[in-house]
């Protein structure tokens, strides 16, 4: 009796347990479908959500790049700005300096003295002769006296500087002997016995159109003298000295545009000293008395010196 109902009771075990694994058979594929869709989700917002990124990061980019074009815009425009304000203020001040302030005169009546090649640094000279009046906060009115527009002198100006003929100074075939009077005029040589102590806004300043490699004792002089007008040098022995130097060379002769730095520096400073130093290159040989006294001499120098002593 026990028997049967122990084998009764397994058989309804077993057709329970044969129940649920039918019920799991039929209920895996739902349950793998159910998997199924929800990955094809996932993936789905997965690639919306990328889309989305990448349009953000290339609306990033598109703004970033929109913003660098109008800032490089902005500066172009503001530096044109810039140089045209630049160039309106410049201009005004070279207008001024045509009607008031002191006069600089190039006496160009001596260029048959010259060579092609000293001819061609003269129009050099004179370029940065008047660029250095472009950005002077004094400008001077600039005079060009003898230049023939036939002479070989006026086709190297053209040539070699931009813009010449649009220069805001006083271009002219007379002599300056004809233009001022003589009073007015003091001839800059480094001959004159009379050092130059003050910039006089009433006058005119002439510089001989010769270039520093010509070597010819006292033209520039000996021109003014015979045309019974004032003479001056620059300051040169009263604040300066003789710099030693291997070669034991030391020059007075500068270029015109040299000479032209010194007159503006001092007319801004009211000082030699700074002026002089400003415009007179080391290789002429001369330093400013107030460095003398610091100048560290080479062991050529001391050589030299000691002896001497001995």
């Amino acid at each position: 009796m026990e028997e049967e109902s122990c084998s009764r009771a397994e058989e309804v075990v077993n057709d329970d347990l044969l129940e649920i694994l039918r019920i799991d058979a039929e209920l895996e594929p739902v349950c793998d479908r159910q998997e199924s869709t929800r990955s094809k989700n996932v993936l789905r917002k997965q690639r919306n959500w990328e889309r989305r990124l990448e349009a953000k990061k290339s609306k990033r980019k598109e703004e970033k790049q929109r913003k660098k074009l109008n800032k490089l815009n902005k500066d172009v425009n503001e530096q044109q700005l810039s140089k045209r304000v630049i160039k309106a203020i410049t201009k005004e001040r070279l207008e001024e300096a045509r009607g008031a302030g002191p006069g600089l005169c190039v006496d160009l009546s001596m260029t048959d003295c010259l060579s092609a090649k000293e001819i061609s640094r003269l129009a050099c000279q004179i370029r940065r002769l008047y660029g250095c009046n472009k950005k002077a906060l004094q400008p001077f009115r600039i005079f060009l006296t003898e230049l023939k527009e036939d002479s070989l002198l006026h086709k190297e100006c053209v040539r070699m500087n931009d813009g010449f003929l649009n220069y805001l100074i006083d271009v002219t075939e007379e002599s300056w002997f004809h233009l001022f009077p003589s009073e007015d005029v003091i001839y800059l040589t480094p001959d004159a016995s009379e050092a130059l102590e003050y910039v006089e806004e009433d006058k005119v300043y002439i510089l001989g159109g010769l270039v520093d490699e010509t070597i010819q004792k006292k033209i520039s002089y000996t021109r003014a003298k015979e045309l019974g007008v004032r003479t001056a040098r620059l300051p040169i022995d009263e604040y300066m000295v003789k710099r030693p130097n291997p070669k034991n060379f030391h020059s007075k002769i500068l270029a015109i545009n040299q000479v032209f730095e010194i007159l503006l520096t001092f007319r801004d400073t009211k000082d030699w000293t700074k002026a002089l130093a400003a415009g007179i290159p080391p290789g002429k040989g001369y330093m400013v008395a107030s460095a003398a006294s610091t100048d560290i001499s080479t062991p050529e120098e001391c050589r030299h010196t000691q002896a001497l002593v001995s």
